[in-house]
């Protein structure tokens, strides 16, 4: 057990990590865990001062005083991608009689709320005297001796009470938190992420940070069509995300100048396809100027009309790197109970504009020949409608409430 420099009493109470699919990473596996504590490290810097170690695919977080905000830690934790599950633990010494005398303190407060309950064991440290059914057996037995009110239930019980045997110590605790889950931010490189006002955009962005890509979230502002108000809430949206992806920095891209030269110059009927088209070829540049490896986008299969088949091939064929989609399939209903998962649906519904609704086609085109929508945009200087928009973007920086990687 580890122990406070200024106190060689081990911490009474620590945090256990459980490891995802990180564990099935063979001989890759250090670089995925250090990814993990580097992100839990940054997360907790708000809540006080904490070691955090790896040992057998489980993270220990221990506080290194007593002024750390252990519920504040645990809570910013369950949102750290990669952990599968979390739990608070009290540590104490790897004999039978300490271990049973460790539950008895440390769990009266589940026990005396139960009415039944049975003792689960895991021991790594096979230097330990006992089987798991051998320890379980004693602990459960002092722990009925000592709260002769709750019985014992080993098929459908109120209470599990978890022993683990480790290197370091043995530990005890209660049921554990389901984590996030996925894999570190930041391990499978970084994308630029489409971020409009709605609803899918932000879940689109959860969903891909979750297979650990960092992201650069790029938002299109038309104003004065737009106003500051549809602006700030998609920087609010943003902010909300970092509890999830980490610290991130939104690409505000000014477009009214792209879309006006569209609606001056082209068929009406692609209007909406050849702003989208214009959005992917700036996505692109921001992203291989920054070092990005992908896009992302909101987009679900049939969901409005440039959401063919058809309208996203045209839409893609400008982009120099991978579409990634993670909504393709869902349907509407999936992505707002995600959204109200992840506490972006209440921003999301706010009644202010996004760039998407303006200068919306009456008939749009549900299935675009690509090479009349190329002909109707050769009237553009594209490359210099880019350029403009490049060099007017304006990056805002953010860091969530739990001041997150």
């Amino acid at each position: 057990m580890e122990r406070d420099a200024e106190n060689t009493a081990p911490v009474r109470d620590i945090i256990l990590l459980k490891q995802g699919e990180i564990v099935l990473k063979g001989l890759n596996k250090k670089y995925f865990e250090q990814k993990l504590s580097a992100n839990a490290a940054r997360r907790l810097r708000r809540f006080g001062r904490f070691h955090i170690y790896t040992i057998q695919s489980t993270v220990y977080v221990e506080p290194l005083d007593a002024g750390c905000d252990m519920e504040g830690a645990f809570d910013a934790l369950k949102s750290v991608f990669g952990i599968i599950s979390l739990t608070r633990a009290a540590a104490c010494g790897k004999t039978p009689e300490a271990i049973a005398q460790k539950a008895i303190e440390y769990l009266a407060p589940d026990m005396e709320r139960a009415r039944s309950f049975k003792v689960e064991s895991r021991r790594s440290d096979k230097r330990f005297p006992l089987t798991s059914i051998e320890l379980s057996r004693y602990v459960g037995g002092e722990l009925a001796d000592a709260y002769p009110n709750v019985k014992v239930d080993v098929h459908d019980p109120e209470l599990t009470v978890h022993v683990e045997v480790r290197d370091l110590a043995a530990y005890v605790h209660g049921a554990p938190s389901p984590g996030a889950g996925g894999m570190p931010v930041g391990c499978n490189g970084r994308a630029v992420t489409l971020l409009s006002g709605g609803i899918d955009s932000p879940v689109s962005s959860y969903m891909i940070a979750k297979r650990g890509v960092g992201l650069i979230p790029v938002h299109f502002w038309a104003f004065p069509y737009t106003g500051v108000a549809a602006k700030e809430k998609v920087i609010s949206l943003a902010r909300q995300l970092t509890d999830w992806c980490g610290k991130m920095r939104l690409a505000v891209v000014p477009f009214t100048r792209y879309q006006e030269a569209i609606r001056d110059n082209c068929p009406e009927e692609y209007f909406t396809l050849l702003m989208r088209r214009g959005m992917m070829r700036i996505a692109d540049r921001l992203a291989r100027d920054n070092g990005c490896s992908a896009l992302v986008t909101g987009e679900n299969l049939g969901q409005v009309a440039s959401q063919t088949m058809e309208a996203m091939a045209v839409t893609e064929s400008v982009c120099t790197l991978p579409v990634l989609r993670p909504l393709i399939g869902f349907d509407k209903q999936e992505i707002v109970t995600l959204a109200r998962k992840i506490g972006t649906f209440e921003t999301s519904i706010l009644p202010y504009e996004d760039c998407c609704t303006v200068f919306t086609p009456r008939h749009p085109a549900l299935r675009p020949d690509r090479a009349k929508l190329e002909a109707a945009e050769q009237v553009l200087d594209v490359d210099a409608l880019v350029e403009e928009a490049v060099l007017g973007v304006e990056y805002v920086k953010l860091e969530g409430d739990s001041s997150a990687e």
